[in-house]
């Protein structure tokens, strides 16, 4: 019988022992069939020789796809063969089909199913269905409990190659060439040889000092000391590198040479820290890890440049990284030299994790789903919390690939056969249909027998209660999935779904007239189905929708909430907006409380953040017996300073038609004690205040709405200044009085801007508002334009710099404000690389009863992204999304009307606005 292998001056020795049986077994190697890139086998011709000698009959079924050519098989003594019913121990690597299994037989692959895997399931009944009795290799451990057949080390061979290939694409991507690119795939080289030559010659270049210096030293963290990860050091050792110690790497990331690489090996004392006093012990962690946190994102991630992971996740143990700690080292790294264009530094110091382990969910918990050698790398966005298939763009480049060794399938073959073939025997000569308490089989073989005669073996009965267990769960969550019908695909759809498909438990419906929108959305989120139609056009299909959800989401201009709301009522499902609650809304209070609804509004920015951020403030000086004696808040949406560069310094991150109409509401404000009226049509731009709480920004603030109707919601009748207004910078109030001059702030109906008319050109559509005939000659138009606009020059050359004195075509439009809304979205939107700015600022004076004054001053400043959402998307949606939650969740239960102004409101939405990295600061003068 077989038992033991040795290796000696590089060959492989087999020892035998003798075994009397009656009659030889057949041994089956079945063909790979899982994907295409299987090319591996359970054993290599060498040990099909050695079975042969014996006088075993081998039995191989054909497959061009595998690595090993069949011929050398054939050399070895064995029969290729499609029929292998003959064989009593059918081997393979991966799972067969469930129709190609065999009754009454013993199989040996890698299952799958000891975790009671969904996916594998079926197989798993299949095989207790036909009595096989089933071997995994997986669970083929000896005394310690240590894995005696695997591929670990190929895997983490691969693993490294790969990343480091990976390495130089993403470096390109952000502007540096390196040694890197001239390594490829593990799949692209003929053998391990040729891959160390690939890294070696990498490694030469970096010695010479080639790498780019903006770069700064880049460092290896590699956690684990099994076979995956020596497999993974072992290639990265082919570089020009020094192994330091974690507490190490701080130094080295910012003043190492960059003629080397460096590198370090991670294990539990390293970074696991028992909750109640920093420590670790290792017999208490292997009993209560959940005693213990990770402190990997505080103590080793902030200097590493890439994360080769390779361990196992177990549940109730730390992780190694979280979403949220990944969001906290995405900062920009400074380098020891000074960048240039050309010359760019990174944009955050960890680049890239290689997750050898291939544990979905596991210690990395945002690697929720495995790369494919097909396709083999991917962005993970920690601010976004999504992931896209490039090199490029914002996040952390990841390579998750779970079927690593088949890149290297010649070589994993002989290394997997040389550790599996001393069992191969005890496991051939026993039948599948004899009972397994008469086989005289090893501990290492008998503890890896999951099933056996129709049967799971009592060490694996726990999988049936693992599959009811998830049943259960399965049917527990089935029970409290939540649907939610999203109205609009805009600028803050976003971050709504982004937040919402954090829960598996949410399915979203997006409604929207932008096909386009909707598909990028449907491919970027999970659990999102798309509905292309214009709502207010098709009542009956919305009524339908609405009936069908737990809660609306309605994103669209404030004048269609009434008509959504009423869908609500009548159907009794909830609503959330961002928007004000404005008289239509209010007019339904009564249906709405009488349907036994919640409808949510306000729950955005402005309003929104500014009622929580006031009301948390108001709230507070209360508790200390202080009254309110003013309140001022101004807030806007604007473009970044370095990207205002237009006549209106502005540029649209949201509805542009709200924005252009603001500018002619009516407003009311407290001053002094005196109630200050500015009727509509213009007249707020008159009233344009400079603002020089920022003085860097030059901005200027006008009032917005009534202001004075919060005295009583936000319990401040006592206030003699109360104050509402919009930020801008200073010159848009005058450009927009232009407009205003010239009657294209104008939402009445204009029935010669419908798609069913012809076209107008922005030149004729001019004529008519400056009361000229058209056609007119240019600077005819011009000169009535610029006497319209009281010879203001400023305003004539907006007008001329957006064109609306050309021949361009004037967007189809229920009125011409609505037409220059969508002129303007075209002409001022971000481009790429742009981002905007969101600035508030409240300002409230308080009178303690010791008769001080205190002035509290609030600011909240936030930027967009580049590649990714606007600051008013993110201040917009990320309220909204949480107040869904909320809703959706029970923590708001309240009927009727809802807006942010109760502490069980406002307390959960502000502390979970700051976890996704909205920030705002407070602080106060006393005066005597």
């Amino acid at each position: 019988m077989l038992r033991a292998f040795s290796h000696t001056n590089g060959r492989c020795v087999f020892h035998h022992t003798k075994r009397c049986h009656h009659r030889k077994s057949v041994l089956a190697i079945r063909r790979e069939d899982v994907n295409a890139w299987e090319r591996r086998a359970p054993l290599a011709p060498k040990h099909v020789k050695e079975l042969t000698k014996m006088g075993y009959k081998v039995l191989v079924q054909p497959s061009n796809r595998r690595a090993i050519h069949e011929k050398e098989y054939v050399k070895a003594g064995a029969i290729i063969q499609e029929d292998i019913s003959e064989a009593s121990l059918i081997i393979g690597v991966k799972r067969p089909p469930e129709d190609k299994l065999i009754p009454k037989k013993n199989y040996a692959f890698f299952s799958h199913t000891i975790k009671a895997q969904e996916a594998n399931m079926p197989l798993l009944d299949e095989i207790l269905k036909q009595e096989i009795r089933l071997f995994d290799y997986e669970k083929m451990v000896d005394h310690k409990g240590m894995r005696v057949v695997a591929f670990g080390k190929w895997a983490g061979v691969a693993g490294m190659i790969n990343i480091l290939h990976g390495l130089g694409l993403r470096f390109l991507a952000l502007g540096h060439h390196t040694p890197f690119m001239h390594i490829g795939m593990a799949h692209n080289y003929r053998n391990s040889s040729q891959a160390v030559q690939a890294v070696r010659d990498a490694g030469y270049e970096i010695s010479l000092g080639l790498m780019p210096k903006s770069v700064g030293p880049l460092t290896f963290v590699f956690t684990g000391t099994g076979n995956v990860s020596k497999g993974a050091q072992e290639m990265f050792s082919a570089l020009p590198c020094e192994f330091v110690e974690p507490h190490e790497l701080k130094e080295v990331s910012r003043s190492g040479d960059l003629r080397k690489v460096y590198g370090t090996v991670l294990s539990r004392h390293h970074h696991l820290v028992r909750k109640r006093d920093g420590l670790y012990d290792p017999a208490d962690y292997d009993k209560h890890p959940e005693n213990y946190i990770s402190r990997f994102h505080i103590d080793v991630a902030p200097y590493t440049t890439c994360l080769i992971n390779g361990i196992y996740w177990e549940q109730n143990s730390p992780r190694l990284l979280s979403r949220q700690d990944t969001q906290k080292l995405l900062v920009p790294v400074k380098s020891a030299t000074g960048a240039t264009d050309g010359c760019p530094e990174l944009p955050h110091r960890l680049l890239a994790i290689c997750d050898i382990s291939a544990d979905t969910g596991g210690s990395i918990e945002f690697m929720t789903e495995c790369t494919t050698i097909d396709n083999p790398f991917c962005m993970y966005d920690a601010d976004q919390h999504i992931t896209h298939d490039s090199v490029e763009g914002s996040g952390i480049l990841m390579c998750s690939i779970d079927n690593l060794p088949a890149q290297l399938p010649i070589e994993a073959t002989e290394y997997f056969g040389d550790m599996l073939f001393p069992y191969i025997e005890e496991m051939l000569v026993s039948e599948g249909s004899e009972p397994l308490e008469k086989q005289n089989y090893s501990p290492v073989v008998r503890d890896a027998v999951i099933a056996s005669n129709g049967s799971l073996t009592p060490k694996y009965q726990y999988i049936q209660k693992l599959r009811e267990s998830r049943e259960q769960a399965q049917s527990l969550k089935m029970s409290n999935e939540k649907r939610v019908l999203l109205l609009g695909s805009g600028y803050v759809s976003g971050p709504v779904l982004e937040y919402l498909t954090r829960d598996s438990n949410i399915d979203i419906t997006v409604v929207s007239v932008m096909k386009e929108q909707l598909e990028q959305l449907t491919k970027k989120y999970r659990n999102v189905t798309p509905v292309h139609m214009d709502v207010l056009k098709h009542e009956e299909k919305l009524s339908s929708l609405v009936k069908n959800h737990d809660l609306v989401i309605s994103l669209l201009p404030y004048s269609a909430h009434p008509f959504v709301a009423k869908k609500c009522i009548d159907n009794k499902v909830n609503l959330v907006t961002a928007s004000y609650l404005t008289p239509a809304m209010k007019e339904l209070q009564e249906s709405v409380e009488a349907a036994g609804i919640t409808v949510v509004s306000e729950m955005g920015l402005d309003p929104g953040l500014d009622h929580m951020l006031a009301m948390e403030c108001i709230d507070k000086a209360k508790e200390v017996g202080a009254t309110v004696i003013s309140y001022t808040s101004f807030c806007g949406g604007l473009p970044a300073p370095e990207h205002s560069d237009n006549p209106l310094r502005y540029k649209f991150s949201w509805s542009p038609q709200g924005v252009l109409l603001n500018t002619v509401q009516s407003a009311t404000y407290l001053k002094d004690g005196e109630i200050i009226n500015i009727p509509p049509g213009g007249a707020l731009l008159d009233s344009v205040t400079p603002m020089d709480f920022f003085p860097g920004l030059n901005l200027e603030g006008f009032p917005n709405r009534d202001s004075t109707k919060y005295a009583e919601p936000y319990g401040i009748q006592t206030a003699r200044t109360l104050l509402r207004g919009t930020l801008r910078y200073k010159g848009y109030s005058r450009t927009m009085r232009g407009f205003v001059k010239l009657g294209l702030i104008n939402p009445d109906p204009y029935p010669l801007l419908s798609s069913t008319t012809p076209p107008l050109t922005w030149k004729e559509l001019m004529c008519k508002l400056v009361g000229i005939k058209s056609p007119a000659e240019h600077h005819v138009l011009k000169e009535a334009v610029f006497s319209k606009l009281d010879k203001d020059k400023s305003q004539l050359e907006a007008v001329e710099w957006l064109g609306l004195l050309g021949d361009e075509p004037v967007p189809a439009a229920d009125s011409i404000v609505g037409a220059l809304a969508k002129h303007m979205e075209m002409k001022l939107p971000f481009g790429t690389g742009e981002r905007d700015m969101i600035v508030m600022r409240s300002e409230i004076g308080l009178r303690h009863p010791s008769g001080h004054l205190e002035d509290k001053f609030i600011d909240l400043v936030v930027y967009g992204d580049n590649k990714g959402y606007s600051a008013m998307a993110k201040t917009v949606g990320y309220p909204a999304a949480i107040a869904a939650k909320m809703v959706l969740d029970g923590e708001i239960t309240a009927k009727g009307m809802v807006i942010p102004l109760t502490k069980n409101v406002y307390g959960p939405i502000l502390e979970r606005v700051r976890a996704e990295g909205i920030m705002y600061s407070t602080r106060s003068i006393i005066k005597q």
